[in-house]
């Protein structure tokens, strides 16, 4: 007989013994119904999750009520009955009347005071030329208060057609002068509107300083004014009439209020000098002597004709 030997390798002994082994543990899967959880982890599960959502919920509930209480206030304040407009006040108006200030809000009585939008009516009040400033306020519970700043018209520009000033030097309105527009106005002259296009503003400095010395011109005993003219090299003449003169004030560009009123004091001194029959013959003034600033030359008509 042959005799035959064997060799066991361990590893595969124990691999061989671990899989056995696995194989008989391995524990079978149970139904779905035996694997659910236990009540009291369900219950516990549920009580964690609820405390979990309660401040939420309670913060949706408040902003809930905080909506629909803001809500109906809303309603109540833009619908009810007691703040309806009945009154609608205004001032500082002159050149606007009332029934064209109230046109231009398109706001009227029975209107709620809630809806209206003051910034709104503001912007269209200063949509007009003549408002310069306007402030709209409420004053609950209805009344609706309007503080208008209106512009001045100073003189009248001629700019390939006439324009109304404010005293600044900006034309803000073209006149309507078969409405009345700048009646009793003096007019400037001697700027043209390629000039104001080119160079606003300067031009408008240039005019502002023209009507502040026809202001001064007018403050006194003098010729009623006409009209300022403006030029670049000889300044501003003033045109009086009845009677009718011309008054070479001279360069006001770089003079002073004082040189200004001393030239004017002058004008005065020689006026009052003259006779009537020579004040109805003079024609010019001239003030802008430089080499003798203290003599006025009097330009003279026909002193029997007064031409």
């Amino acid at each position: 007989m042959t005799n035959s030997s064997y060799v066991i390798h361990p590893a595969v002994t124990r691999a061989g013994s671990q899989r056995s082994r696995g194989g008989r543990n391995r524990r079978r899967p149970g139904s779905l119904w035996h694997r659910r959880p236990r009540p009291t982890v369900i219950v516990r599960a549920v009580g964690r999750a609820l405390r979990r959502s309660l401040p939420i919920a309670i913060v949706l509930a408040i902003l809930g009520g905080v909506g629909g209480a803001a809500w109906a206030g809303y309603r109540f304040l833009t619908t009810s009955p007691r703040f309806a407009i009945t009154a609608i006040v205004v001032s500082g108006n002159r050149a606007l009347d009332e029934a064209s200030v109230r046109a231009r809000m398109g706001v009227g009585e029975g209107d709620n005071i809630f809806l209206v939008r003051p910034a709104r009516l503001e912007a269209a009040l200063t949509g007009d030329p003549w408002v310069a400033k306007a402030e709209v306020h409420r004053e609950l519970p209805h009344t609706l208060v309007v503080e208008i700043e209106e512009r001045i018209a100073a003189a009248l520009i001629d700019l390939d057609g006439f324009y109304l000033c404010a005293d600044d030097g900006h034309p803000f309105k073209r006149a309507d002068l078969a409405d009345g527009d700048g009646v009793g106005l003096p007019i400037v002259t001697g700027v043209g509107r390629k000039e104001m296009l080119a160079a606003p503003a300067e031009t408008e400095r240039r005019i502002a300083r023209a009507i502040a010395a026809g202001r001064a011109w007018a403050s006194g005993a003098r010729p009623r004014l006409g009209e300022l003219h403006v030029d670049v090299r000889r300044g501003l003449t003033v045109f009086g009439y009845q009677p009718a003169v011309a008054i070479h004030v001279g360069d006001i560009d770089s003079a002073s209020a004082a040189e200004l009123t001393a030239r004017l004091s002058r004008f005065d001194q020689a006026w009052a000098a003259l006779t009537p029959g020579e004040r109805a013959a003079a024609r010019t003034f001239h003030l802008d002597n430089a080499a003798r600033p203290d003599h006025v030359t009097i330009g003279m008509g026909d002193l029997r004709t007064g031409e």
